[in-house]
């Protein structure tokens, strides 16, 4: 069973930055794409950036592009998500989530951290 854990979120001041973590288990995940998504209150889940495991292939929202980065230890099958320059209108829920290539839904979540950027 996969399983995800995410780590790393708190408070920071609008400028600031946060790494946040997500340690996979429960097999191998090279031929998965591994998403981070955050939900602010009122507000849909969004996808924010994600990478194909395998080739390290990225993808990120227009509203992160240049100040996150996306990426992935294969020794510690461990997903990181760096987020630099951030913005009040950043805070919100942030989770891992895991799917196969070849399915369209995300299925594995981790259970979410808090990002919360003051301004």
């Amino acid at each position: 069973q996969v399983q995800l854990v995410e780590s790393g979120g708190g408070l920071v001041q609008a400028g600031g930055s946060l790494r946040l973590s997500c340690a996979a288990s429960g097999g191998s995940f090279a031929n998965y794409l591994m998403g981070w998504f955050r939900q602010a209150p009122g507000k849909e889940r969004e996808l924010v950036a994600r990478i194909n495991w395998n080739i390290a292939t990225t993808y990120y929202a227009d509203s992160v592009k240049g100040r996150f980065t996306i990426s992935r230890d294969n020794a510690k099958n461990t997903v990181y998500l760096q987020m630099n320059s951030l913005k009040p209108e950043d805070t919100a829920v942030y989770y891992c989530s895991a799917r196969l290539l070849f399915q369209a839904e995300y299925n594995y979540w981790g259970q979410g951290t808090q990002v919360t950027v003051s301004s």
